[in-house]
């Protein structure tokens, strides 16, 4: 009997990259199902980029200034990524919008640090506090041309604590965004060894 298909999957990172470790780490274990074949960046010197090279995973950096428009940044991205035939691309704290070319070559997944619709964009976790919730969370869904639109997989709420500052907040709602990605790559995982 043949061994069940790992979900090959490319990472995109443009910063320190915690999200990513903690798919390193549950990748490590062989039951994990999940191969991450690549990791892609917009920037360079990130420790992101760091991360993925002490593990010997390949990297890729595609930076948009270098490109004469963000549809051309775009189908050069969407060439990167598909170099590295992923079954599925995982936006983690990748701070670009994904284009059509990327979009229409591959099924993306991003994690959101809030509980969307609400909060949607790049201070979820900002305005939430200034809207005085006493519950947030994070969010993981599937990106489609919007910001934060996309058809919503999992959530994990997160109290909101008197005194909480932007960074304390976060921090918590950090954990549980680990957690929440690496069951659901878990899920995937899963269903598409099975064949799916």
């Amino acid at each position: 009997m043949a061994p069940a298909a790992r979900l090959r999957v490319v990472v995109l990172v443009s910063g320190s990259g915690t999200n990513l470790q903690a798919l390193i780490d549950a990748a490590s274990d062989p039951g994990f199902g999940v191969d991450i074949v690549a990791v892609g960046a917009d920037r360079g010197r990130i420790e992101g980029l760091a991360r993925a090279e002490r593990h010997g995973i390949p990297t890729f950096i595609v930076r948009a200034p270098e490109f004469p428009t963000r549809a051309a940044w775009d189908t050069a991205l969407a060439a990167a990524i598909t170099a590295h035939a992923p079954d599925l691309v995982v936006s983690a704290g990748f701070m670009k919008i994904l284009g059509p070319a990327v979009l229409g070559a591959h099924r993306v997944l991003n994690t959101h640090p809030a509980l969307l619709p609400s909060f949607p964009g790049a201070h979820g976790v900002r305005d939430a506090l200034a809207h005085g919730v006493k519950v947030t969370g994070c969010t993981c869904h599937w990106v489609d041309a919007g910001v934060d639109t996309g058809p919503i997989i999992d959530q994990r709420a997160v109290r909101v604590q008197d005194g909480d500052t932007e960074e304390s907040l976060h921090e918590r709602i950090k954990v549980q965004e680990r957690a929440m990605l690496v069951e659901v790559l878990a899920r995937l995982a899963a269903t598409t060894g099975a064949g799916g």
